[in-house]
């Protein structure tokens, strides 16, 4: 009940039948953006990316779709549909325009571009999700949800490794220094 009465919040926080432009032919919105059919063609949008459970294409016809049953509850592994997604956005972007929601565009969903955003453009968590968080204010992933992006930074190569390499180099440099 909790995650529906935030979803209903951030719903009068934002015009939600407008998707966000995170970047070239990704977007991010909400269930009601979704179902927005002259929006979508204006906007060039293709594909679908529905990250929520119970809600089903509305428009099969007219879009490629790909739907993810997922809650959003803290407990729940969205990082397992990571590369899924990940693989469904590209394709999209090839063609056209991907629309990545939930129900509220949020907090799933968000953490999906988050993590696209990781692993396509070598960004940490923070900046990831900064930037998305630029384009749509209402985005805040649950608990659960922000500790897998951080546990995923430390898995793409270059990203998390260079953390520990940088404090290595900085380290070193100051025992030899002092």
């Amino acid at each position: 009940m909790d995650d529906l009465l935030r979803a209903v919040k951030a719903t009068k926080d934002i015009k939600d039948d407008i998707p966000s432009q995170i970047e070239e032919g990704l977007y991010l919105g909400s269930l009601e953006a979704a179902n927005n059919k002259t929006l979508l063609k204006s906007l060039n949008i293709t594909h679908i990316l529905t990250v929520a459970s119970s809600f089903p294409p509305a428009y099969p016809n007219d879009f490629t779709y790909k739907t993810l049953d997922v809650h959003d509850r803290a407990d729940v592994n969205i990082a397992q549909y990571f590369d899924d997604c990940f693989g469904f956005i590209n394709e999209a972007k090839r063609t056209g325009s991907v629309l990545v929601h939930c129900f509220a565009g949020r907090s799933r969903s968000a953490t999906v571009v988050v993590a696209y955003l990781m692993k396509t453009h070598g960004m940490r968590s923070s900046k990831a999700l900064n930037l998305v968080k630029s384009k749509r204010s209402v985005v805040a992933p649950n608990a659960g949800f922000i500790l897998q992006l951080q546990s995923y930074e430390k898995s793409l190569p270059g990203i998390g490794a260079r953390t520990d390499s940088w404090w290595q180099f900085a380290f070193g440099s100051w025992l030899r220094f002092s």
